[in-house]
């Protein structure tokens, strides 16, 4: 702020842009977001809320077109409305926002992403390639054989940058990428996609694809019948997208994250009973997606009790001292990212099998390293 002061420092709340996808084709995320972000405010506030005072959120739909939104968290950040930014949301969404958040207010961006990210105040929840799909890739050449990979993605940034590091690292990685294909976020037309896979090499696919896209493609997958010798690993995966694929979209499909409702860790399982409890039959889908949320509004409460504030330079200084427990066990910051599990599983009809911790030992890893 320009005098100095932490922003809303005579507000007797902390107010935070819960920036999630409430439309779109990563609309099926949203509820689910909204509702791990309130059962986080709760707890935070039982805990004391941040800095001794109550939490309070504003729904931002990260689904609307990017000037748009670039424009509601602008107004937010610049009248001093919001505190910090948190949310789960497209990589297209994270670089409209972060012109109007860096050197501001801390935003907390909850999802794995391609990687490169470090504007001023900006910390990242999830794992980039060399920490979650990179592992995953090696796991499934060693104990599955499979080395002939062609990757499907919507058209927008993090698809092309992944598979662009991918491709970068498939000689280290033991494996060839022998094809690439982008459909527009929101298209349905995959006739020629699965015909590009038909013809190829490719012993296994690779989806880089987004929410109701990503199901709509699993099933056309399964009805060209590709889904009987070639693998897919999915790295948008959630709960919510087994459902909208169906049972009969889903074999052969495996997915890496941070996050599974179903591991056997007693973090894992308190909270997956906690959501249900609290939140009730007709909660949302509890998912890997919208549990990023709450360890978003996790860590963005360590961040500030560490700095004793929640200014972006203060936060800065205090950040390397940072970590907290949570659902996904013990997370600490290491430099804008965080170190923390990561699980490879396959998928079981609606449900996942847990195969594999890939969890990477030693510090976090950004873009380069």
């Amino acid at each position: 702020m320009p005098d100095g002061r932490s922003p809303g420092a005579l507000r007797p709340t902390v107010d935070i842009a819960l920036v999630v996808p409430l439309s779109g084709p990563a609309g099926m995320f949203g509820p689910s977001c909204e509702a791990c972000a309130a059962l986080a405010v709760a707890d935070l506030d039982a805990a004391g809320g941040i800095l001794d005072r109550p939490v309070r959120l504003h729904a931002v739909d990260a689904g609307a077109p990017p000037p748009v939104l670039a424009a509601r968290v602008r107004r937010l950040v610049s009248t001093g409305a919001v505190d910090a930014v948190v949310g789960w949301h497209l990589s297209d969404a994270r670089r409209a926002i972060t012109p109007y958040t860096a050197g501001r207010v801390p935003y907390i961006y909850t999802t794995f992403y391609e990687g490169g990210e470090d504007s001023a105040g900006v910390y990242m929840v999830g794992e980039t390639p060399e920490r979650q799909l990179f592992p995953a890739l090696r796991w499934l050449r060693a104990e599955y054989g499979r080395r002939r990979w062609c990757i499907v993605g919507n058209d927008y940034i993090w698809p092309r940058e992944t598979a662009r590091r991918t491709t970068e690292f498939a000689s280290v990685l033991g494996i060839e990428i022998v094809g690439s294909v982008f459909v527009p976020l929101g298209g349905r037309n995959f006739r020629p996609v699965l015909e590009a896979i038909r013809d190829s090499a490719a012993d296994a696919v690779l989806m880089l694809m987004v929410g109701a896209d990503g199901a709509a493609f699993n099933r056309a997958y399964a009805r060209a019948g590709l889904d009987a010798d070639r693998i897919r690993l999915g790295m948008m995966i959630g709960e919510d997208v087994l459902y909208a694929s169906g049972a009969s979209g889903t074999r052969g499909l495996f997915t890496a994250c941070g996050y599974l409702e179903g591991i056997a860790s007693a973090p894992a399982l308190e909270f997956g009973a906690r959501y249900a409890r609290l939140l009730g039959a007709d909660a949302p889908a509890l998912s890997n997606i919208g549990e990023s949320c709450y360890e978003g509004m996790l860590l963005l409460a360590a961040l500030a009790e560490q700095a004793r504030s929640l200014e972006v330079g203060a936060i800065a200084r205090a950040a390397a001292r940072v970590g907290y427990r949570g659902p996904r066990g013990e997370v600490r910051v290491h430099g804008a990212h965080t170190t923390q599990p990561v699980y490879l599983a396959e998928v079981d009809a609606l449900d996942f099998g847990l195969l594999a911790d890939l969890t990477p030992r030693g510090r976090a890893n950004s873009a380069g390293e």
